[in-house]
């Protein structure tokens, strides 16, 4: 019931690109007169973005609200990238926040926000259970040092479980770490504003682990299956006996061996696409599907092992979650939902 319509000569990604400040400076300027002017041409009644804090200009979205367009911005790292939630934000009439553990930062930065699912949409050809189911449980994702580590947990506990991992970087070989042609003094200030960003504790977990690229052992090295295109993603996703989802993320924050956690958009994709979804648990995963009747979680090793068991000689209770699941996240979680309760 909503159309769209957009500054189409403006490239927003330049504004993350490494620049030196006058030349995100010029590069603002430009951006948000095009944006500004487009919108008084076109008016709108919601401004929705989605804008680190570097591309924002204060000015620009002053002037905005002031044409009585509703300025609401969407960011989706907040766990991972901040300790504080950057003043810019603190501009829009509301941010879309995706992730439950970010409701704190938001509070305590006193700035108007809405929890929300990350937004997802699936096309109608994929909105049905699917009719196969292959004999496989799988994961889709690229590699991090803590999906590493997970997955050679798994392998030490069970030797070589039946798990298909897929994704960028797997079948990569490790590299050394190289040191780049850096200055003390530009190195020195790396590491101060890393300390002012991130904090001290961060700044020595870095220390620790920055350099820490263990290899893929050989048992884990028979799990992985190598990229894949987009077809072949949706058909595994679907298709696939259980599919896997991995809550945890790198981050200096926390030490290596007790890694944070927060829900990713896979919580609201696979079941969108009907598949039978076990994932890791996260605070607020409770709020978005009912665990046990729509999704499976798990939060050690031997609970993933216990669930995969579970659902591999359960086919009812599969069957169940796929249908459950799929309901629940295109009813509740689909951006046509998400944009009734922005523009609330």
């Amino acid at each position: 019931g909503f159309e769209w319509t957009e500054c189409t000569n403006v490239d927003w990604v330049r504004g993350l690109v490494p620049q030196t400040d006058e030349e995100l400076n010029a590069w603002k300027a430009t951006s948000w007169t095009k944006t500004v002017a487009y919108l008084k041409k076109n008016p709108v009644d919601i401004f929705l973005s989605y804008l680190y804090p570097q591309q924002i200009d204060e000015a620009a979205i002053k002037e905005i609200k002031r044409m009585g367009i509703k300025c609401i911005n969407f960011f989706c790292d907040n766990v991972r990238m901040f300790n504080k939630i950057p003043k810019e934000f603190g501009l829009f009439d509301l941010n879309w926040v995706p992730e439950y553990k970010a409701i704190d930062l938001y509070k305590k930065a006193r700035f108007s926000y809405l929890n929300l699912p990350m937004p997802m949409w699936v096309d109608p050809k994929y909105r049905f259970t699917p009719e196969q189911e292959n004999n496989h449980i799988s994961f889709i994702g690229s590699k991090d040092i803590q999906r590493q580590l997970f997955f050679e947990q798994v392998v030490k506990k069970s030797g070589t479980p039946n798990i298909d991992i897929y994704g960028n970087g797997w079948m990569e070989e490790s590299h050394p770490f190289i040191k780049g042609n850096i200055s003390p003094l530009k190195k020195i200030a790396n590491q101060f504003k890393f300390v002012s960003q991130q904090g001290f504790k961060a700044y020595l977990n870095k220390l620790k682990f920055s350099r820490y690229n263990p290899p893929i052992s050989t048992s884990l090295k028979e799990l992985l299956k190598g990229k894949v295109n987009f077809e072949d993603y949706v058909k595994i996703t679907r298709e696939s006996k259980i599919t896997l989802g991995i809550s945890r993320y790198p981050s200096f924050d926390y030490p290596l061996h007790l890694p944070n956690t927060y829900s990713r958009l896979r919580d609201i994709e696979a079941p969108m696409l009907g598949a039978c979804y076990l994932t890791e648990w996260t605070a607020g995963i409770e709020l978005m599907y009912d665990l046990d009747k729509e999704i499976l979680t798990y939060q050690t090793v031997d609970e993933l092992m216990a669930q995969c068991d579970r659902l591999s000689n359960d086919s009812d209770l599969r069957k169940t979650l796929r249908k459950k699941g799929q309901t629940r996240a295109l009813n509740d979680h689909g951006i046509p939902s998400i944009i009734k309760k922005l523009t609330s």
